[in-house]
């Protein structure tokens, strides 16, 4: 039985239509501006940036200045939290495993690429995957410096290379842990000088950088800004580089190349989101990153640190650190696997 609304009813039908259809678009608009709103308020609380390994490595130092500058950009509070542990996994982790919104970033070392190839190589379940975290920007990459401490007799990697074959397994070095990127180099430079030398790993590179300080360890791979204060001090020794130039800061000291050895090293700095953080949000901290690196406060805190800015944008950033990725990779395959204990 067809309904027979008439003219009136009719019109009272169609406005209800009509106000049904208004009131489910007002709705799609208000949903669409609280979206756009809540976007635009990012951040409205502390934003944190993990360094995974303790303070006074490279990771601290950097994450440091970087939280500083970015605070006074963003006029929000951005706090750096460390930690550590599994020479940088448990940090690292936490970051990957952090919900995407932007505010849980992780500053990391080229170590981000090496936990994963190693876990392969033990066959155990990865803490994380790569694809996990997002790059977000480049801040330094500095090449790796050999030192040793100043009471050893070593003035050359010469006469350190000699010894070595001499004395396989007594010569020993720090780092900041087993597949960190303190042993990597060191084993990078064993390989490729045919010696034998002493793992002593730590949990992260100041107590790795204690150890030789305190003459617990003969030998360390760091970066220079951790090295150079004790170096001018002359608690410690600088010997090579594994960068393919000389460091501006230490002119006399000669690269392994220069030496003949073919390799190549860099610690490098960089900032990630988890996978998934909003395009929108990261953009902002994209370009609040962006902002920092340039500002007065930024570059004086990397100076002070003797370390050069070296800065690329998200998509550059990605390509360099898939061509880090695939060098490390290869290098894991060449060491095979350790088994050595952490410190505690």
């Amino acid at each position: 039985m067809r309904e027979n609304y008439g003219p009136n009813g009719l019109w009272l039908h169609r406005q209800i239509y009509f106000f049904v259809a208004l009131f489910i678009l007002l709705i799609l608009l208000f949903s669409l501006a609280a979206e756009s709103f809540g976007q635009e308020k990012f951040p409205n609380r502390p934003i944190t940036i993990v360094a995974p390994f303790p303070p006074g490595g490279v990771a601290d130092l950097t994450a440091r200045p970087v939280a500083a500058s970015m605070e006074k950009v963003l006029k929000n509070p951005v706090v750096v939290v460390n930690k550590t542990g599994a020479a940088g996994a448990v940090g690292m982790s936490f970051v990957a495993n952090a919900k995407p919104d932007g505010y849980t970033l992780l500053m990391a070392l080229s170590s981000i690429s090496i936990i994963p190839e190693a876990d392969k190589l033990f066959d155990r379940k990865p803490a994380y995957t790569m694809d996990q975290l997002m790059p977000v920007a480049l801040i330094s990459a500095d090449p790796t410096i050999f030192v040793v401490n100043a009471d050893r007799p070593w003035k050359n990697v010469k006469e350190f290379v000699e010894d070595a074959k001499k004395r396989p397994g007594q010569i020993s070095y720090s780092s900041s842990g087993v597949y960190g990127t303190l042993h990597m180099a060191m084993e990078m430079f064993s390989h490729a000088a045919g010696i034998n030398l002493k793992h002593v790993p730590y949990a992260g590179a100041g107590p790795a950088l204690t150890a030789i300080l305190g003459g617990h360890v003969d030998t360390l791979a760091s970066g220079p800004a951790v090295v150079i204060p004790h170096i001018k001090a002359g608690k410690l020794r600088p010997l090579a580089g594994w960068g393919e130039k000389r460091v501006a800061s230490l002119p006399d000291v000669p690269t392994f190349k220069e030496l003949g050895y073919d390799i190549e090293f860099y610690i490098w700095a960089g900032l990630f989101a988890p996978r998934g953080t909003p395009a929108p949000v990261m953009q902002k901290v994209r370009e609040s990153v962006k902002q920092a690196v340039n500002t007065p406060e930024f570059k004086s805190a990397m100076e002070k640190l003797e370390t050069p800015i070296a800065y690329l944008d998200a998509p550059e950033f990605q390509k360099f650190w898939q061509k880090d990725a695939k060098m490390l990779a290869d290098a894991i395959k060449r060491v095979g696997k350790v088994e050595i204990p952490e410190a505690k």
